[in-house]
């Protein structure tokens, strides 16, 4: 017989990676915005773009990680993992707009 297990996935790293990325991408979106298209502001955004990417990923790579080894708190981890992901529609989204600009 299986025992039930209620504990949940207590790690929060990863909310709070995918807030503090969503926030500071927003603001580079709004600065390079509101400075008509600044090439100086993509110079400062550009490291800021790379290094959240090479973050994420090893995020992405944890969770993924105690996803397969925690098989009770496969849900918890699993909105964790779709919350980091939604980050990158809304980046594609602010790298379109930006195009136009």
């Amino acid at each position: 017989m299986r025992t039930i297990n209620n504990r949940t996935f207590t790690e929060t790293e990863s909310i709070d990676l995918t807030i503090g990325s969503f926030i500071i991408s927003t603001l580079f979106f709004i600065f390079y915005i509101l400075s008509n298209g600044s090439t100086t502001l993509l110079v400062v955004a550009s490291p800021f773009a790379f290094s959240a990417l090479i973050v994420n990923a090893i995020m992405l790579f944890h969770l993924t990680d105690k996803f397969i080894q925690l098989s009770e708190q496969r849900k918890d981890i699993g909105i964790k993992i779709l919350i980091l992901l939604s980050n990158i529609p809304i980046l594609f989204l602010y790298y379109s707009i930006a195009i136009k600009v």
